[in-house]
């Protein structure tokens, strides 16, 4: 029996390497579910679609979007963390839903470096500082003297609290000693809402859905959230160039797995993904948004949502930012 089990081994574990290989090949055969924790129409949401739009071409399935909005994208995150991890359920979300949430809701449900491969960080994106277009200034430091002059009178508008946008607006408050107060609407739609029509004084936003606003003179643009200009928006200045050092954050969109997805198929989501983006006619369409194409491999990704967890985690703590 032993001399029988070690002459049928090697062929035994051939036949399993085969199997595990024809497995990967045959992934995907059905379609995936790409779950986006944010309503349809904001800025995740739109990089969510083009992703979704690209990638059939590289698996040969449809991947469908399914919006499951609720608590600053946590709700979504927490479904898709519940998911039988085959490849065949996704998320896509952003910094605030995987890595400030995890420190800023008490007793939330998920821990994005505990449960989630992830597949690609995949973009970052600078945030774009306007002001309406009533407010008497024209850049930065505008906003700063004229907050100094009206302590907690000027408003600025978020998606809601410890977003990108309310974590933004904290880092250039401490950085430049001015109290201005903060107002959160339920998404990017009500905030570009509360800017047009003068409800709020200045936002931070994706420049997608704000730079048309600012071109029809309906914004006026101050700043990008980056150390150096952005290349499509050449005119604009950074914040560090505003002199607000430490104050410059990026935005970054990711492709999550449910941990214990085969790391083949994550492999495979991969590949896949990198070459959408390498298409010419999908890179524009980022990089026309003012977004750096990343494609981290997923060991790369797992470090840098580690390392962000962790950053934010500080900030949060340092400012002392609540949900409400």
């Amino acid at each position: 029996m032993r001399r029988h089990m070690l002459r049928t081994l090697p062929a035994f574990l051939a036949g399993m390497l085969w199997v595990a290989a024809a497995g990967a090949q045959s992934f995907p055969d059905r379609p995936i579910r790409l779950i986006v924790p944010f309503p349809p129409g904001g800025p995740v949401d739109a990089g969510a679609r083009i992703i979704a739009n690209a990638l059939p071409a590289q698996l040969g399935q449809p991947v469908i979007v399914e919006n499951r909005s609720g608590a600053g994208g946590s709700v979504g995150v927490a479904e898709a963390a519940r998911a039988t991890p085959d490849g065949y359920t996704l998320v896509f979300s952003s910094t605030g839903s995987l890595a400030v949430n995890v420190s800023l809701i008490p007793n939330i449900s998920y821990d994005t470096r505990r449960d989630f491969a992830p597949v690609s960080v995949v973009v970052a994106i600078p945030m774009l500082m306007v002001a309406r277009a009533g407010l008497p200034v024209q850049s930065i430091q505008d906003v700063v003297a004229l907050a100094r002059q009206r302590p907690n009178v000027l408003t600025y508008a978020t998606t809601g609290p410890g977003g990108p946008p309310h974590l933004l607006g904290e880092t250039m408050r401490q950085r430049s000693n001015v109290h201005m107060t903060m107002v959160a609407y339920r998404g990017a739609g009500p905030t570009i809402t509360a800017i047009l029509s003068g409800e709020v004084d200045v936002t931070f936003l994706d420049p997608a859905v704000l730079m048309p606003h600012v071109r029809e003179g309906r914004m006026r643009a101050l700043a990008v959230s980056s150390r150096d200009r952005n290349p499509s928006m050449p005119g604009v200045p950074s914040l560090v160039e505003a002199g607000l050092d430490g104050a410059e954050f990026d935005n970054w969109y990711a492709l999550l797995a449910p941990t214990g997805t085969p790391p083949e198929r994550v492999r495979r989501l991969h590949t896949a993904l990198a070459g959408a983006l390498a298409q010419p006619e999908t890179l524009r369409i980022f990089t026309d948004q003012g977004a750096r194409v990343l494609i981290l491999d997923p060991e790369r990704s797992a470090n840098y949502i580690r390392e962000e967890v962790e950053r934010w985690g500080e900030v949060v703590r340092a400012t002392g930012i609540r949900p409400e």
